[in-house]
């Protein structure tokens, strides 16, 4: 029985020959899945590298560089937030500023750190000013955070903010709603809660957003069950 590689270098000599007899066009009724599988899925990295260069909204045009994401490929929790900031924006990575720092002491609270999630944003490339993103760029960019969450498939996923929530669910409810009741995107879990950059500037929002990720540890505890249990009492960040 022939493997994957030599079927493809038969492949090969076919169309040679065939070019040899017929010209440059020719059609041939050829079955190339088994040249698809060969190659093996992609990924994150590989996923990373084919979008460094894309132009498809104007943010390429104002951007240091794209801020694809980070953490770990295989995390069962994933962090979804707006669009990178000025230091993210420089540094090439999500959440490395301020409010990044903030939303470590929110994951480290109910005891994850920031190597076993994956964070990313609903758009890849700092929209100027810090302004959010419009429509347009939001279309072009959302099906590439799809795409890492089908690879990643994690079975929770914090949505940060206003802007994440509602691209993320496509919804226009509001963040209070919103952050009500458990939400679901393509059979995972969200929940929904403010963004750390907001923290920063609302502090009385904490004691809603430390309900929010008790709420969050709970369910991954119910789905996932792989942590160790919070033994002390965590202060609100």
């Amino acid at each position: 029985m022939l493997n994957q590689e030599s079927k493809i270098e038969l492949t090969k000599e076919y169309f040679i020959q065939q070019s040899e007899l017929y010209g440059k066009e020719f059609y041939a009724d050829v079955d190339f899945s088994f040249a698809a599988k060969s190659a093996g899925p992609e990924t994150l990295s590989e996923f990373n590298l084919k979008i460094q260069n894309c132009q498809d909204c104007p943010l390429s045009k104002s951007r240091t560089q794209v801020v694809f994401g980070s953490g770990n490929p295989r995390a069962k929790l994933m962090c979804v937030g707006e669009a990178p900031g000025y230091e993210e924006d420089k540094q090439g990575k999500p959440f490395v500023g301020a409010a990044g720092q903030l939303l470590d002491k929110i994951l480290a609270a109910i005891g994850f750190n920031r190597e076993e999630v994956y964070i990313a944003n609903i758009v890849k490339c700092r929209p100027p000013g810090n302004r959010d993103p419009e429509p347009k760029e939001v279309a072009e960019c959302l099906p590439f955070l799809k795409k890492q969450i089908a690879m990643i498939q994690p079975k929770c996923i914090l949505a940060l903010g206003r802007v994440a929530a509602q691209n993320l669910l496509a919804t226009r409810q509001s963040l209070s709603s919103l952050r009500r009741t458990v939400q679901q995107f393509e059979n995972i879990q969200v929940v929904v809660t403010y963004h750390p950059a907001a923290l920063l500037r609302n502090p009385q929002w904490k004691r809603q957003t430390w309900e929010d990720v008790q709420t969050l540890r709970k369910l991954y505890d119910k789905i996932v069950g792989d942590k160790p249990p919070i033994l002390s009492k965590a202060s609100e960040t």
